[in-house]
């Protein structure tokens, strides 16, 4: 029912307002998209990857997989999967929904992230996003990777937990931090309030973010998960940095 309520207002808002390419402004056919043009500028993360970082190898080695960085340095999480390489055609797209408050973007990403992430969607139990301090939040007005969790999962049909985890802590930005740096900010910072054990215990939980970096974040908020008793966590993107040396690009 909701699936279908939220299909049918987009398609009211579609016919009031001809929709527009989200990057270039070019009439497009569906609402909260992007043109043939503009699509084919993004750099598509597809198949096969490495099962555990959604990195991209450069040809098939078979399914479950681990690339050298993945058995070197093993994450949090379980396996992890991204819609798009993070560059400066990606970034219009974040940066839309993230700093200048155009929800709809977020609705481009969680299409694109739905069909990258299928496998994990299929067997996750509950969807949950990464969250904000407090502060941020109430500086910010929303969330973005919430925004990404709600659509995916009124998509998908899944259930949701928007406040399933908590930043107690205040970090500073992870822009222009170092790998290290990054780690050492939010280790600590995050964990399952008391009262949502109950819809995280046990249960296959899917991590949403908007842009994995060096994985720091995700990291933190797998331990958490995984400490409230998380029997898996799988992690989806919308964009990946594929050379997280370069941390000067603002995600």
């Amino acid at each position: 029912m909701r699936q279908h309520s939220h299909a049918a207002w987009r398609g009211i808002v579609d016919l009031l307002t001809p929709p527009k390419c989200i990057d270039c402004g070019t009439s497009v056919t569906q609402g909260a998209g992007l043109c043939a043009a503009c699509w084919l500028k993004l750099h598509h993360i597809s198949e096969p990857v490495c099962d555990a970082l959604g990195t991209p190898f450069e040809y098939d080695v078979g399914d479950g997989t681990l690339s050298a960085e993945a058995i070197a340095n093993p994450p949090n999480w379980n396996r992890s999967r991204a819609a798009v390489a993070f560059d400066d055609n990606s970034k219009t797209l974040v940066h839309a929904l993230k700093y200048n408050d155009r929800h709809e973007a977020g609705l481009a990403m969680a299409r694109m992230m739905l069909a990258a992430g299928h496998r994990l969607l299929a067997e996750a139990d509950v969807i949950v996003p990464v969250p904000l301090h407090r502060m941020r939040l109430w500086q910010r007005r929303f969330n973005q990777s919430a925004i990404l969790a709600r659509e995916i999962a009124l998509a998908s049909g899944k259930t949701v937990v928007l406040d399933g985890m908590e930043r107690g802590k205040s970090t500073r930005t992870q822009v222009g931090l170092d790998a290290e740096a990054r780690r050492k900010n939010v280790k600590g910072a995050f964990s399952v309030p008391v009262e949502k054990l109950p819809v995280i215990a046990g249960k296959r939980v899917l991590l949403i973010d908007d842009v994995r970096t060096t994985g720091a974040t995700a990291n933190a908020c797998a331990a958490a998960l995984i400490k409230a008793g998380s029997q898996q966590v799988d992690l989806l993107t919308f964009a990946l940095v594929l050379e997280p040396a370069h941390l000067h690009i603002e995600a």
